[in-house]
């Protein structure tokens, strides 16, 4: 996949696209900033079903809406696995209400491992800007 330093960060809301019926591989790709290689692999694992006519793929307002889910979710460390769980809940019939409630859940939970994460690298750069501090000193005292 490209590198996501330049996809949109994971709050961005994917505008609608009233303008188009359906999207060709290529629409996702260029719109998303994926190959097409991605969004055949996001096909094979089930977690988009574009329709097919022929060798071509035609993808719907539901896929995108699904891939852009995706994205957000591997961007912010979900695996496909959890990402699968929270879209999949869309379709169970409450008004998304499920699908809400585990997202907050999952997203509260991934942000305290984040959090933790973050004070464990602190930490580590305190420690080593220490460390080079001491080793300049000897070396400065040595010289």
């Amino acid at each position: 996949m490209r590198s996501s330093s330049s996809a949109a960060p994971a709050y961005a809301v994917v505008p609608p696209r009233p303008d188009c019926d359906s999207f060709s591989i290529t629409d996702l790709s260029t719109e998303f900033a994926i190959t097409p290689r991605a969004l055949r692999f996001y096909e094979d694992e089930g977690l988009i079903s574009p329709e097919r006519r022929g060798l071509a793929r035609i993808y719907s307002h539901r896929d995108r809406a699904r891939l852009a889910w995706i994205l957000r979710g591997k961007r912010v460390g979900f695996s496909l696995a959890e990402i699968r769980e929270m879209i999949d809940l869309y379709d169970i019939g409450d008004g998304r209400q499920v699908q809400r409630t585990v997202t907050v859940e999952r997203c509260r939970a991934r942000i305290e491992a984040l959090e933790s994460q973050k004070r464990d690298l602190d930490a580590a750069i305190a420690e080593l800007t220490e460390f080079v501090a001491l080793v300049e000193n000897v070396a400065n005292k040595e010289d």
